[in-house]
């Protein structure tokens, strides 16, 4: 049973497509795994190269196969805009303890619209086995009725 801490190391983006036509954009990512959600912080006005260095701890169990990332541009007027996804397989870091800082396609309508960095890291929960074991003393047929 795969039980642990998933640590995810936000680092940049580069060559994504500038979604605000006068100035440049405001990017963040919204990480997702499985239920667990995470924000980073807004890269103002660092346009299509933004830097975040920023750590992101998840909880992992039995089952969870993917990383999400949603870019948004943060827009002071009305809604923020899509810029783009990456899905992240975390099996490798499961088997191996860590990735290094790699480049991940980002994503918009199935078109290639530039690369997030992101290393990642995953410590195991560390658990006794005797809580799992059944406990092989006394029952019913032992009992003294």
């Amino acid at each position: 049973m795969v039980r642990g801490k998933l640590e995810v190391l936000l680092v940049s983006a580069k060559g994504l497509e500038n979604t605000d036509f006068l100035n440049n954009m405001d990017p963040y990512v919204v990480l997702t795994c499985r239920t667990q959600e995470q924000k980073s912080s807004v890269a103002s006005g660092k346009g299509s190269d933004p830097e975040w260095n920023e750590t992101f701890i998840f909880s992992i169990s039995e089952g969870v196969e993917e990383l999400f990332l949603k870019i948004m541009d943060s827009d002071s007027i009305g809604e923020d805009d899509f810029v783009g996804e990456a899905k992240i397989t975390i099996e490798p870091v499961l088997t191996d303890g860590s990735i290094p800082t790699t480049c991940y396609n980002v994503v918009k309508d199935e078109q290639y619209c530039g690369e997030i960095r992101v290393g990642l890291t995953f410590t195991p929960e560390e658990y006794s086995e005797r809580e799992y074991e059944e406990e092989s003393f006394g029952g019913w047929k032992e009992s003294s009725y």
